[in-house]
């Protein structure tokens, strides 16, 4: 685990509640140091202690740890080739869910999958295609837009909105969209103000998708309409496909606005700093 012995770990440990601040400082920086392999330890040491000083310490330290390790998996993420989307949702996941294991959430992702292949008719025009899988995800598996919590945490944490059924735009488009790219679809996510929705996007045929209403299919048009409401002027990336990098951003700023709301002060500031991460 750590080139230090169980002896003078637990001495760590026992220093963390240390009346000189400098000694505290130092102790927490040397337990820092040994990553995250070192977290079952302080657990453990946390359902041992009697001490809430102590508890509170390790507390901090552990999550000092995770954080640190999400930011490193980020980073990885940020300079991976194809930057899987559900391997970017997941490490977001683990900002509230530490422990949640991407197995996990690729075995739920694929039972989605499933229950769309079984019902799917890979013969039929491209209409007809996402009405089937409108119906097995919004009639059968019953998702649905979370209007009452709308800004919620939960809604930016896949393995939440995968076990409620209900999320906010973006993360049910996510869900949508890595579903039919299974299936082989040109389905893609597109960055609109206010709002993320969906395009299938061939050399044939472009129109829209929104998930946060059951999957409503729409027109170019209606974006313009859209926009016009909202007295925005029209960008071209209103229109066209963005990739899974810009999603996960979105899902993080998605985030960070659900702690404000909330008057969680540092967890707006530590979403920020995965904001930074991603930033080109």
């Amino acid at each position: 685990m750590s080139e230090l012995s169980t002896s003078e770990l637990n001495a760590l440990v026992t220093l963390l509640d240390d009346s000189d601040q400098e000694v505290k400082n130092h102790v927490r920086d040397r337990i820092i140091s040994l990553g995250a392999e070192i977290i079952p330890f302080l657990e453990k040491k946390w359902e041992n202690s009697f001490d809430p000083g102590i508890q509170r310490e390790i507390e901090f330290l552990v999550h000092e740890l995770q954080f640190l390790q999400l930011k490193e998996r980020l980073e990885e993420w940020k300079k991976s080739e194809d930057k899987d989307l559900l391997t970017g949702l997941w490490i977001i996941n683990t900002y509230q869910y530490p422990d949640l294991e991407f197995e996990k959430l690729n075995a739920d992702m694929h039972q989605i999958y499933f229950e769309v292949w079984t019902a799917f008719k890979s013969d039929l025009g491209p209409y007809d295609q996402i009405r089937i899988i409108n119906n097995v995800l919004f009639n059968s598996l019953r998702f649905s837009a979370n209007t009452k919590n709308f800004h919620s945490p939960a809604n930016s944490m896949l393995s939440s909105v995968l076990d409620t059924k209900k999320g906010n735009p973006i993360s049910l488009c996510a869900i949508y969209m890595l579903v039919a790219q299974k299936l082989g679809l040109p389905v893609y996510g597109v960055n609109l103000p206010n709002l993320f929705v969906l395009t299938y996007n061939s050399a044939d045929i472009t129109f829209y998708i929104n998930a946060f209403n059951k999957g409503l299919i729409f027109r170019r048009q209606d974006i313009y309409n859209y926009l016009e409401h909202l007295k925005i002027a029209p960008k071209e990336e209103f229109f066209e496909p963005t990739d899974s990098h810009q999603i996960v951003m979105r899902s993080l700023r998605n985030l960070a606005f659900a702690f404000e709301k909330l008057g969680e002060a540092e967890k707006v500031l530590e979403i920020q700093e995965l904001l930074q991460i991603l930033e080109i």
